[in-house]
């Protein structure tokens, strides 16, 4: 029997949380292990808990769920998350994923997409709503930089020159990654270890100042790798 998706529900808001761990509690493929109303309890739940993923609001009460990812993953370096907000502001798209966040997700999408997304960044891909990567690609049209196409994301002239920075394994990496494959598919294309995978995304993210496989798939559309 396949191990459920352990995760960390964080929202202010007591009877949308509870609603949300009630539905996610009738699939089998989850499994709740904790619950936060704002990022200082989800840290002290963090410290004694190890979820794979945590599901987090962006409007919480003294930090803003986009401005926690940082600590978040600080703290738990392995843990996915998914940001479920109302908020369709192109700031906090743009702040979220170059925070690290593995998707970003608005409250308006139906359950089953909901439950699908969950799979899909436990799998290692990235997930988006709709309305929200139809910005995302808006923004990258743009000529100028724009909230959508930070300047921490690296836009050369050349993108080959930056990719020459790789090793020839960790460029083969980046190139999946930007096509969205997860870590276990990767890892069965190219014969190595899913750990092995992960060790090396770690050094893409190092060598090109990037933080997230978003930010990959970012850089590879703008600069037309993929």
């Amino acid at each position: 029997m396949i191990e459920p998706i352990e995760l960390l529900v964080v929202d202010d808001h007591t009877l949308f949380r509870r609603g949300l761990m009630a539905l996610l509690s009738q699939d089998e493929r989850f499994r709740i292990v904790g619950e936060a109303g704002d990022v200082g309890e989800a840290l002290r739940v963090l410290a004694t808990t190890r979820p794979h993923m945590l599901l987090l609001d962006n409007h919480l009460p003294g930090v803003k769920g986009v401005d926690a990812i940082g600590s978040l993953k600080e703290l738990a370096p392995d843990l996915r998350i998914l940001m479920l907000t109302v908020s369709e502001d192109e700031d906090d798209l743009s702040r979220a994923l170059h925070n690290g966040a593995d998707g970003y997700l608005l409250k308006t999408s139906e359950s089953d997409q909901l439950c699908e997304a969950l799979v899909k960044v436990h799998e290692g891909h990235s997930v988006i709503s709709p309305t929200m990567l139809n910005k995302l690609v808006s923004g990258l049209r743009q000529p100028a930089v724009t909230p959508l196409a930070p300047e921490n994301i690296p836009i050369s002239e050349d993108p080959l020159q930056l990719l020459h920075m790789l090793s020839p394994r960790e460029k083969d990496i980046f190139i999946l990654v930007a096509q969205s494959l997860s870590n276990k598919q990767i890892a069965r294309d190219l014969d190595i270890a899913e750990t092995t995978v992960k060790i090396h995304i770690q050094h893409i993210f190092k060598k090109m100042m990037l933080n997230s496989r978003v930010q990959i798939a970012i850089f590879a559309a703008t600069n037309g790798i993929v």
